[in-house]
Order: structure tokens, then C-alpha cells, then sequence
């Protein structure tokens, strides 16, 4: 049995970018990357801790916390902060529910980043912006 793996897509520049979770093939994936980094290490001076819980392989709490800063949300969410001028809606499509850490995330970049941050999963509509969602973290 197999899981099917999780996918998110983002229109930048008319364009549209699939990212998959772990995926480092995207073209500006360094820059990405980078971009990551500064993100996690703002959420975490405003207190974000990962939630490892749904991280369901058998590896190390560290590993466990770069498998969830590469899911193909924050992927997603990072390739559109860069690739768009600011203060830009970003409008992501996801293949899956959204993970609670991601939800959790997610939330804490509108409000560093400034902007609107809309993800259709399977389920919903999630409208980030400053810091919350329209779901009222339930969904």
C-alpha cells in the first residue's frame, strides 16, 4: 500500500509550478531553499516549534523537522514570496489536506511575510492573513 504523495501548485508569472514533498528538481530550488531558511528561522523567534507528529517515518526528531520544512506547501508558499512582488496574494492548489503543521506554518508566514495566503486542499479554502485562517483552525 502506498500513500499518494503530496503535491502543491502555485501560478507565478503566468506560469504554473508543481512541487512535490522533498522535491529539490525545481529550477530556482536554491533559491528557495534559501528563502526557507530565512522563513523558519523568523517563525521561530515568533515561537513556532514543528509538530512532528505526522511525520510517520522512522528517523530522528532533527530529520523529522526537515521533512516538514519541505513539504510541498512551504515549497510552494517559499517559490511565490520570491518569484512575486510584494504584498502579492499567493494562491496554492494541494492534492491532500493541508497537515496541521503546515496549517500552523502557514499561518505565522502571512502574518511575517505581510500577505494573503489562500491553499485549496481537498477539503477547504484556507484564507491565511495576519496570522489566521478563515477556518478558525478547524477543519
Amino acid at each position: 500500500m502506498r500513500k499518494k504523495p503530496a503535491c502543491s501548485w502555485i501560478e507565478v508569472k503566468g506560469e504554473v509550478h508543481a512541487f512535490v514533498s522533498g522535491d529539490k528538481s525545481h529550477p530556482d530550488y536554491d533559491r528557495i531553499h534559501k528563502a526557507l531558511e530565512v522563513l523558519l528561522e523568523q517563525m521561530e523567534r515568533e515561537g513556532y516549534v514543528p509538530n512532528t507528529e505526522d511525520v510517520l517515518h522512522d528517523v530522528e526528531e532533527e530529520q523529522k523537522r526537515n521533512i516538514l520544512c519541505t513539504n510541498s506547501e512551504w515549497l510552494a508558499i517559499a517559490f511565490g514570496i520570491i518569484g512575486t512582488p510584494s504584498g502579492t496574494t499567493l494562491r496554492i492548489t494541494k492534492n491532500l489536506r493541508v497537515c496541521v503543521d503546515c496549517h500552523i506554518a502557514t499561518k505565522l508566514i502571512s502574518k511575517i511575510v505581510g500577505r494573503e495566503i489562500i491553499v485549496r486542499d481537498v477539503s477547504r479554502f484556507h484564507h491565511f492573513k495576519d496570522g489566521k485562517c478563515s477556518c478558525g483552525d478547524y477543519w
